[in-house]
């Protein structure tokens, strides 16, 4: 068990990258550039001079076994193959084995117990711990929101294994409780039990904007579609779920209209 293992990085994949980071720069504002790492072309996305997230494009072999164009969390850990064997006895599944990034860090891709897919990841050589940019900060995640198989069972699992903590219950009648969890001493996102409609569990990040109209718009003139919202959430923020051009979920939080 890891306690209090945090988000640390948002992977994007798609067939254009160049097209998808064009995108947001223009919807959340992130600056992007080449990793320069050999292999693959890797882009970094960056709020200011802070690294958030990469892209890369989807291969023949990931668009071959089913994986659509989709946003993936890494949660970070001590120590990748102990929390994989952890993950493993504890109901969850890796789903390959665990590689290095040569002078970046060695991950997994793995799945809890009700199969919402995630990365695991340690880095090879941690840099030094800078603070929390400030909650709200435009281009930053500002909310994690997991569409499990089963809420109970999963919230379990990750409180287990990660020392997340229960913060409350919201009713949401038919479809059971929404369970906002805390990372360390923070709220940092909802659970629930996913919609019979949604084919399977995942986890959908919020990027934290300004103002959510005005990045609704900007999203859909550049081609993106409005699943579900806007709409106000209990706290005052409101939040949009839209699928980018590409075909990928993402979805927007501001505490403005």
């Amino acid at each position: 068990m890891t306690m209090n293992a945090d988000f640390v990085w948002y992977e994007y994949m798609s067939e254009d990258i160049e097209a998808a980071a064009a995108f947001y720069a223009k919807v959340v504002g992130w600056k992007a550039c080449d990793s320069g790492m050999p292999g693959p072309a890797y882009t970094i996305l960056s709020v200011g001079d802070r690294a958030i997230g990469g892209m890369m494009a989807l291969t023949p072999e990931l668009k071959a076994a089913g994986v659509p164009p989709c946003w993936t969390g890494y949660v970070g850990v001590d120590d990748v193959d102990a929390a994989v064997a952890s993950l493993v006895a504890a109901g969850g599944s890796p789903r390959g084995p665990a590689k290095d990034i040569p002078d970046v860090g060695r991950l997994a891709v793995v799945a809890d117990p009700t199969g919402a897919a995630y990365i695991l990841f340690a880095p090879t050589n941690p840099p030094p711990q800078q603070p929390r940019l400030p909650e709200g900060t435009p281009g930053t995640i500002g909310w994690h929101e997991l569409f499990a198989g089963d809420m109970e069972k999963a919230f379990a699992f990750y409180a287990d294994q990660y020392g997340w903590t229960k913060d409350t219950d919201m009713p949401m009648g038919d479809l059971g409780a929404y369970r906002i969890f805390r990372i360390g001493d923070r709220q940092a996102g909802g659970m629930m039990t996913k919609m019979a409609e949604m084919p399977v569990p995942f986890w959908l990040f919020y990027v934290s904007v300004e103002a959510l109209g005005a990045a609704e718009e900007r999203a859909k003139a550049e081609g993106a579609r409005t699943v579900h919202g806007p709409m106000e959430v209990p706290g005052g923020a409101w939040i949009v779920q839209m699928i980018d051009p590409q075909g990928a979920l993402f979805a927007m939080v501001s505490q403005k209209r």
